[in-house]
């Protein structure tokens, strides 16, 4: 019989799961805990007459990565079966979920390998190169690592007959002229190699989809944050670009002061707006894609914004730093940086209307306390 300090802990998850969640061991599942609903559903009143649907096969590339390991755990967490590929130049073999091959796209054989022994139902494609700046100075490595590998994906997938996959995409596509809030039918023209490389992909899609048959979702995320709830996950990179973790960097004590590049914007504050959504929404965005392909009856080649349609400046970020950490946050004004813009916001209408998405960790307070967590965890002396 379980202790009440674990089936309080065991209540308190389900909460946060509602229908029911899977205990994992060592990235693999041994238990699953439904709510009394979702039994009473499966049961039907004679459970031994109920015929399981066998669960959906995934291959995460890049799942050992920040977005990719969020969201391969909440695909096993939710009933999919997942192997992930990864060859662990940015990512981390302890964030991996499911069976795991490490490896590159460049290596065709692998793939042959891996399609050979795996049947797969769907891919969910994240390996990639993704720095802006880096891509600017190596656009051969962007070219070849998130075209050509990408290209050696879909090959693979067309010689074994796999018909669905959701591509990490990026609202950097967009036009840097184009007014916020950016809907999906917005002007595309990316200004940097990591943009067009994403473009390109996105393209290649479309005529995958008219040739082979192949079903597609590509999601144009906005700026990923936050960390998993238990703090077992997050964001792990030692010198981020990204302006949450180096805000955490300076309240936990790791980077003495903050640049705030421009404060003369036409915003309420005069610094940058950006719109911020949760990692783990993230994550349900992807489930979502895959159950749309998966019940759709028509052939799906589609785009979707993923954002919250809301936006939080420089300064707003790091007030709500040093209110939820108790830190204070030091930082200076610098000069804008070339190609920034004053405010970018999704439009995500479309992904809400069409797959039913609602974002639950969004608000800002959630992104922080759940980084603040992990960063300390990961970070912390």
């Amino acid at each position: 019989m379980f202790s009440k300090k674990v089936i309080k802990e065991l209540l308190e998850a389900v909460n946060v799961h509602p229908g029911g969640l899977m205990v994992l061991e060592e990235n693999q599942p041994k238990l699953v805990i439904l709510d009394y609903q979702s039994y009473q559903k499966m049961t039907l009143g004679k459970l031994s007459t109920v015929a399981v649907p066998k669960p959906k096969k995934v291959l995460v590339t890049g799942g050992a990565g920040y977005i990719g390991s969020h969201t391969a755990r909440y695909l096993l967490q939710n009933g999919f079966e997942v192997v992930t590929l990864d060859n662990l130049s940015t990512g981390h073999k302890e964030f991996v979920s499911g069976k795991f091959f490490e490896g590159d796209l460049a290596d065709r054989d692998l793939l042959e390998r891996v399609f050979g022994e795996h049947q797969f139902d769907a891919v969910v494609h994240f390996a990639a190169s993704i720095e802006v700046e880096e891509s600017m100075k190596q656009p051969e490595k962007y070219y070849q690592n998130n075209v050509v590998n990408g290209l050696n994906l879909l090959s693979a997938m067309v010689n074994h007959g796999v018909k669905n996959i959701v591509f990490s995409s990026t609202c950097v596509v967009y036009d840097e002229k184009v007014l916020s809030p950016v809907a999906e039918a917005a002007t595309i023209n990316p200004t940097s190699t990591y943009g067009e490389t994403k473009l390109v992909y996105e393209r290649a899609l479309k005529w995958f989809a008219l040739s082979y048959g192949i079903n597609s979702v590509s999601l144009r995320y906005f700026n990923a944050a936050g960390a998993s709830l238990d703090a077992t996950l997050g964001y792990a990179g030692e010198d981020p670009t990204h302006l949450i973790p180096n805000v955490l960097n300076v309240a936990l004590g790791r980077k003495d002061l903050l640049t705030v590049f421009g404060n003369d914007y036409g915003t309420h504050d005069g610094t940058a707006v950006r719109d911020y959504i949760h990692v783990l929404d993230l994550a349900e965005a992807h489930k979502l894609s895959l159950d749309f392909m998966f019940e759709s009856v028509t052939p799906v080649c589609e785009v979707f914004n993923v954002g919250t349609g809301k936006g939080y400046s420089v300064l707003e970020v790091i007030n709500a730093v040093c209110e939820r950490t108790g830190h204070m946050v030091k930082f200076e004004i610098g000069p804008r940086r070339e190609g920034d813009r004053e405010l970018v916001v999704a439009d995500a209408c479309k992904i809400r209307k069409t797959l039913g998405f609602k974002p639950q960790y969004s608000d800002l307070d959630t992104i922080i306390d759940t980084a603040w967590l992990w960063h300390k965890k990961r970070f912390g002396q």
